[in-house]
């Protein structure tokens, strides 16, 4: 793997992976992880399904135990219950309460964030607004398609303005033009000072992020700017540059 000449230290990390092993019924789905990740940053995991995009953030917000190695998130050893309230975190699959209407469900978890009052209804709206579903919040979950769930999930993460991040494949279902919207959104909280964490399989939503990791059979084969990664595998597009370092590490998807 080569390394990014941009790495955080000390104050400036949000994000410090040191070591992370996880294994699951003795096969290893991450093997050796160490990396640092900036406050402010947009990082993007990239990877195909499988590579161990999920499990490594699993780890990072405390979801799931490494098998060795250690996680930092703000300065912090993880996991801690009292982080919770520290980032923002987007499943891959959407953990709603279907029998609770979109508006219903966000106040629950604006609650549980510790939100109340017009506090928590302006910041309903806010949300709401951002991801398109100010006029299905009356809507019982369970009428909403696969999109919009995945739209109110996103909300969730974002209700209580956390300083970091974590969404796992945030956009998948979500139409072109609100894709775009949101990513605008995304760039915008990053330079509020805002860490944004997202995985991802989508080249162009990769070539977005301030770096990269890219992520290939439990592995980082590459850590950098995406114009960077590109250079240096000597490739034209992330794509390229990703098949080709995977098949220089000799590593299997």
């Amino acid at each position: 793997m080569f390394a990014s000449k941009n790495e955080p230290s000390g104050a400036d990390i949000a994000v410090e992976v040191q070591g992370i092993t996880r294994s699951f019924g003795g096969r290893a789905v991450l093997e050796d992880i160490t990396l640092s990740i900036s406050q402010g940053e947009l990082f993007g995991l990239l990877g195909p399904s499988g590579s161990g995009k999920t499990t490594l953030i699993k780890l990072m917000t405390g979801i799931d135990h490494a098998d060795a190695g250690t996680v930092r998130m703000l300065g912090e050893p993880m996991p801690q219950l009292k982080m919770l309230q520290a980032f923002g975190y987007m499943a891959q699959s959407d953990a709603l309460y279907n029998e609770l209407t979109g508006k219903q469900n966000l106040a629950f978890f604006g609650a549980m964030f510790g939100l109340k009052g017009a506090v928590l209804q302006e910041r309903i709206q806010a949300v709401s607004q951002l991801v398109a579903l100010t006029d299905h919040l009356n809507k019982q979950t369970a009428a909403y398609s696969g999109g919009m769930k995945r739209r109110l999930s996103l909300a969730i993460a974002l209700l209580h303005e956390p300083k970091l991040l974590v969404l796992d494949e945030p956009t998948v279902g979500i139409d072109p033009v609100l894709r775009q919207s949101i990513w605008q959104e995304l760039s915008a909280l990053t330079k509020q000072g805002v860490t944004i964490i997202i995985t991802t399989h989508v080249m162009d939503e990769a070539e977005k992020c301030d770096r990269l990791g890219l992520i290939r059979g439990g592995k980082l084969i590459a850590v950098d700017t995406p114009q960077a990664i590109i250079r240096q595998a000597g490739a034209n597009t992330i794509e390229e540059a990703f098949i080709a370092l995977g098949r220089e590490g000799g590593v299997e998807a």
